[in-house]
């Protein structure tokens, strides 16, 4: 194999995204070796990643979100680890903390499992607000502040956050606050039948619990990739849809606190990761629309008044996508752009 069939092995940047595309396949091949029939899902999540962001895993127990995470860090060669989020969790258990070292009467600073290149939050929203905080500070400023002292975070760093969209007895539901610092918000759904069966067979002939998932890169090739995606080219008109979708959010009559900005933004560069993973060099209106839901409807708070009905930040969503007019944006002209640029 060359370089050019692996060109983020090397931690060297891709020439572009045709090759960023060829990678995200070999990612997903390898995550789709654990994961069963969930590819589009799957690549939501890498768009996700490619974006810089941080994912929020949200469905009932037993679909594959620990798995999905574990895998992602094994494809990517990210450094993993995992902390499984308790009513009892401190601070100190995730950021670590400083120990007295007796032989040489000085304090030692321990770090805690959130110096990764991968953290899988497991049922975050069984821990306290004071935990969460401590992690909402990693996710947005990609450091943590143990007794005053700042510790930088490994880069890239991301958090791969699971919850339990049942059994609220004993959890704590995360802020709008800490939702808006998840770029996404996915499900993975109910497998189907023969996707089911898949997963029995597979695991029979393998006769092993363990999947095993190939390095596709490392933390050096996916910050290539990562680099390579910021040069993505978005046209003035998508721009202005994004922000015309997220404003439509806020005034939508369901809607008691719609998108930020920062749903506006994460909608351009959820929307460009996604055009590269599809082997473009620009972002076309339809990229945004496939990535709408996953960005913008965990940023919306449905009025109270409403619990009885079927209102949701994703219906918001499919309504605010069916009611603003989609610009026409010439390929010819992205493409165009992306020569210039």
């Amino acid at each position: 194999m060359t370089d050019a069939d692996h060109p983020a092995d090397s931690g060297t940047a891709p020439s572009g995204p045709a090759e960023v595309s060829r990678f995200a396949e070999r990612v997903l091949d390898e995550v789709g070796r654990a994961v069963v029939g969930k590819r589009e899902v799957l690549a939501l999540v890498l768009a996700g990643i490619l974006a810089k962001g941080h994912v929020l895993l949200e469905d009932f127990p037993g679909l594959g979100k620990t798995l999905a995470a574990r895998s992602f860090a094994g494809a990517l060669g990210l450094d993993f680890s995992r902390a499984q989020f308790t009513p009892d969790l401190l601070p100190a258990d995730l950021t670590g903390s400083y120990v007295f070292d007796q032989r040489r009467a000085e304090f030692d600073f321990r770090p805690g499992p959130i110096f990764a290149g991968l953290l899988l939050a497991d049922e975050i929203n069984r821990t306290p607000p004071k935990t969460q905080a401590a992690l909402l500070e990693a996710m947005q400023e990609g450091q943590v502040t143990v007794e005053g002292q700042t510790h930088v975070l490994p880069r890239p760093f991301h958090v791969l956050a699971t919850a339990n969209p049942v059994e609220y007895e004993g959890t704590y539901p995360l802020p709008e606050a800490q939702l808006d610092r998840f770029l996404m918000r996915v499900t993975f759904g109910y497998p189907t039948a023969a996707e089911e069966y898949d997963v029995l067979r597979r695991r029979l002939d393998r006769r092993r619990e363990e999947v095993d998932v190939e390095q596709v890169t490392d933390a050096a090739g996916l910050a290539a990739v990562q680099d390579t995606v910021e040069r993505i080219v978005v046209d003035e008109s998508v721009a202005r849809y994004c922000v015309e979708l997220v404003a439509a959010t806020r005034s939508h009559s369901d809607v008691l606190t719609g998108a930020s900005p920062r749903g506006s933004l994460g909608l351009v560069l959820t929307a460009r990761a996604w055009a590269a993973i599809r082997g473009r060099d620009y972002v076309v209106p339809e990229d945004v629309k496939v990535v709408a839901r996953a960005v913008l409807a965990h940023r919306i708070t449905v009025k109270p008044d409403l619990w009885m009905t079927q209102a949701s930040g994703a219906r918001v969503v499919d309504a605010v996508l069916a009611s603003v007019e989609t610009p026409r944006t010439l390929e010819s002209r992205a493409s165009s752009a992306g020569a210039r640029r």
